[in-house]
């Protein structure tokens, strides 16, 4: 199937999209010995393309599972150079230009997933791909059944309310007045875990992320990752595409 010329740069790991696309306006990618200016461009798969003088090569895609440590940014840089998801994974290990498939808050840790395949990240990120994620959330106060049936009915959030979710309190520390409370949601929005309990009136104190889909980190230290196996990538492209149908 035909693809967007500077797509199949980016998912070649030469580059980001954007910088294919600005390569492209910049007549540095040639296709068959051909420069190429237009972004609209489209190929097969079979040409020869060069970057610069450079050949793009298709890399063997990577799909990885990472325990991501609180105070770490998802992302492949930060201007303000903090440390980044990809700090924890060497070069030498995945040689690959990988990069994180959506996003957790700076100070929530658990289950991110990272790849260099952006038709997988962009499936597992989709709203109608309904991926399940669960949390671990401690929140101060005490999270009553009224608050459950809240957030599993949904909570406003700008105007809007979030999807149905599953929530059930998992321990009240009457000492430190603190609820932790297991909650199951398959939305991204900004920062919406947090943004649910504070508009109920109760403020984060601790995030994790402890599933992605069937996937956990229960396993591994935080900063550790492992690698999917192809019946796990499989599994969750499945799923994916189920909800699709």
């Amino acid at each position: 199937m035909a693809e967007r010329l500077q797509k199949v740069i980016a998912n070649a790991g030469f580059c980001s999209r954007r910088k294919a696309e600005q390569l492209i306006l910049d007549g540095k990618v040639t296709v068959d010995g051909k420069v190429v200016r237009e972004l609209g461009t489209k190929v097969e798969g079979h040409e020869y393309i060069e970057v610069g003088g450079v050949p793009v090569e298709s890399e063997s895609k990577v799909y990885l599972l990472l325990n991501k440590p609180k105070n770490m940014i998802s992302a492949v840089s930060d201007d303000r150079e903090r440390e980044v998801v990809t700090d924890c994974i060497s070069s030498s290990d995945v040689p690959q230009r990988i990069y994180p498939v959506g996003r957790l808050d700076y100070d929530t840790s658990g289950a991110l997933l990272l790849t260099n395949d952006g038709e997988f990240a962009n499936l597992m990120m989709h709203p109608s791909g309904e991926i399940e994620k669960v949390y671990v959330a401690k929140v101060r106060g005490r999270v009553t059944n009224n608050e459950v049936f809240k957030l599993e009915k949904g909570v406003n959030i700008d105007g809007r309310l979030t999807a149905p979710a599953k929530a059930r309190v998992l321990s009240y520390d009457s000492r430190s007045d603190v609820s932790t409370v297991r909650l199951v949601i398959h939305e991204g929005r900004y920062h919406q875990v947090k943004r649910m309990f504070e508009n109920l009136g109760f403020p984060m104190r601790k995030l994790r992320r402890t599933h992605f889909s069937f996937l956990t980190v229960d396993d591994l230290q935080p900063g550790q990752w492992r690698r999917l196996s192809n019946n796990e990538v499989s599994q969750l492209r499945n799923l994916a595409t189920e909800k699709n149908v």
